[in-house]
């Protein structure tokens, strides 16, 4: 399925094109901006001010894939302070009332006129690898931000490589995406977010147009446009997932009873940390999984579930990952295409980039998803979703038996402040919430819930997986949940080799019982038994405060605008 242009999507009514797609459509049609392919974007590139070139090779099927010489070498590009996302600078033009849409208006025409004065070029691709989920996009930016546009066709799909594909497909009721950006637009007006200089990320989800200004940090265009990707499959019916998904095939299986198990997709969702990409892109569990098996991988960040067609679906062909814990020498570097803001260090006579944060913190790099061993481009509808947490008053891992309990649990999925973070005593107990692990979901929090509560009713079970450690003596004084024993429980959850009783602590929840999880980790029942805590009525105070938090923050979402709905996610947050 693909996306329609504006006069295919708007020709019935051409008045209801909305400004900002005009006045983005008009830029894109200029005929002085010329198209370049990923190779060219690439030689643009190399000559940018802000971009070096390293001596280690693009991983060489990738380079194939996007045109680029033979040795092709990565770029490094390195930015300023500013190395990371800046969310305050978003700005939804649903939510503007009339007087900031007329001066946001006459703003964006300035900014674009002032855009034209210089060099630009544009690049076309296809968002979504699936035959039935395509969407065409377009991204325009200035020469000298050719790295950017090159890293953005890197992500996605470049348009010749599905070409025919796409334009064999029947359409979807979607627009096509575009994106534009000018990394040095400036605008004083304190309006807009202004951090040393000013960032605005203008976005109309209606339609899916989106305006990088003042931002070099090639996340803001990959999020902003997979935001678009997500919004428009929920337009369509489809969850929107910012997770990593797997499906296990155990049909070749020496075992029996894991023969029996068929194809099961398991999926998780967490926010940085929690081991989202550890339990997605593990070979083999830790080695835990049985002799046989067979994995592949639909993607570590970002997918979209088709719940009619009971089929999960890739935007990306590429995973944009930190390299914190990749080290010179690390195998992940031989399928490295792109780096951005990393520091870089001369090594046996080759320039190379180094990882693990050593010039500045989030250094960033675009590996080819061949890194994950066999990759789909769909997959099955998923058997088991896993929330993932650091709240550590949860046990290791948790079943929920109640659908609502396991909805509103994942909208109202959470994280705590740092300690390093200059913020009050008070304010460290206090949680942030990130609903589903998606901080980049642009529409109503109601619209989620509907979209999960439909996953699960349609026949998926619903887990939650602890990573932070689990309560010894207070919330930062805890008993460590090791990776491999949640690779271990996984592997259990995935070939139901555990049985289930009810955690007494909050209602529709289950723990596994001492019997059939003390056969795969020897005394973990007794180690993570919230009766054998110390302090237990401070931490029965701080569980119950915690779950008191989630329900405040549901019942102050726009869940309000659907009562019935609001009053079955609070009914199920209930401790003892």
């Amino acid at each position: 399925m693909s996306s329609q242009s504006s006069y295919e999507f708007y020709k019935d009514n051409i008045k209801e094109l909305p400004p900002l797609r005009t006045i983005a459509d008009t830029l894109v049609l200029d005929h002085k901006i010329r198209t370049v392919t990923p190779a060219e974007a690439y030689e643009l590139a190399r000559k940018q001010w802000d971009v070096q070139e390293t001596d280690l090779e693009i991983y060489p099927p990738a380079a194939q894939r996007l045109g680029l010489p033979k040795g092709a070498k990565v770029l490094n590009n390195v930015h300023g302070k500013i190395i990371g996302r800046t969310a305050k600078a978003r700005r939804f033009w649903h939510a503007l009332n009339d007087p900031e849409r007329r001066k946001v208006s006459g703003d964006l025409m300035e900014a674009i006129s002032d855009l034209q004065r210089r060099p630009l070029i544009k690049a076309h691709a296809i968002i979504g690898l699936d035959r039935d989920l395509m969407i065409k996009a377009t991204i325009v930016g200035t020469e000298d931000d050719a790295a950017n546009i090159f890293n953005w066709l890197v992500n996605f799909t470049p348009y010749e490589e599905l070409a025919e594909q796409y334009e064999q497909s029947p359409k979807l009721p979607i627009q096509d995406i575009i994106v534009i950006a000018d990394n040095e637009w400036r605008n004083n007006d304190p309006f807009y977010h202004n951090q040393g200089f000013p960032q605005l990320a203008l976005v109309d989800v209606n339609a899916n147009v989106i305006f990088n200004f003042g931002m070099r940090y090639f996340g803001e265009r990959k999020k902003g446009t997979l935001t678009l990707a997500w919004t428009s499959g929920m337009r369509l019916g489809m969850a929107a997932c910012h997770g990593g998904i797997k499906e296990i095939d155990f049909s070749g299986c020496e075992d029996h009873a894991c023969k029996g198990l068929g194809k099961r997709s398991i999926a998780f969702f967490g926010l940085s940390g929690t081991g989202k990409s550890s339990h997605t892109n593990s070979s083999n569990n830790g080695g835990t999984m049985p002799k046989g098996f067979d994995k592949v991988v639909l993607h570590d960040d970002a997918f979209q579930i088709d719940i009619k067609e009971k089929i999960c679906r890739v935007w990306e062909p590429t995973l944009f990952d930190k390299t914190d814990s990749r080290p010179i020498g690390h195998p992940d570097w031989d399928y490295v295409i792109s780096v951005m803001n990393h520091g870089q260090i001369m090594v046996d006579g080759k320039n190379l980039p180094v990882g693990q944060d050593l010039r500045n913190g989030n250094g960033r790099c675009l590996l080819d998803r061949s890194l994950l061993g066999k990759y789909v481009n769909r997959c099955s509808f998923p058997s088991t979703l896993c929330w993932l947490t650091k709240d550590t008053t949860m046990p290791p891992l948790m079943r929920f038996s109640d659908v609502q309990l396991a909805v509103a649990m994942g909208a109202s999925l959470m994280t705590r402040r740092n300690v390093a973070e200059n913020v009050s005593e008070e304010e460290l107990k206090k949680l942030v919430f990130v609903p589903y692990a998606n901080p980049f979901r642009v529409y109503e929090l109601w619209k989620d819930v509907e979209a999960f509560t439909d996953v699960f009713e349609n026949g998926a079970s619903g887990y939650m997986f602890n990573s932070s450690g689990f309560w010894k003596t207070s919330a930062e004084d805890v008993t460590a949940i090791p990776l491999q024993s949640s690779l271990t429980l996984q592997t259990a959850i995935l070939t139901d080799q555990l049985e289930w009783e009810d955690w007494p602590l909050l209602a529709g929840a289950q723990i596994p019982t001492k019997e059939s999880v003390d056969k795969l980790l020897p005394g973990f029942y007794d180690r993570y038994d919230h009766r054998n805590v110390d302090n237990y009525e401070q931490y029965l105070e701080t569980l119950r405060d915690r779950i008191n938090q989630r329900r405040e923050f549901i019942e102050n979402s726009d869940l309000q605008d659907k009562p019935e709905l609001l009053d079955k996610l609070l009914r199920s947050l209930q401790t003892s």
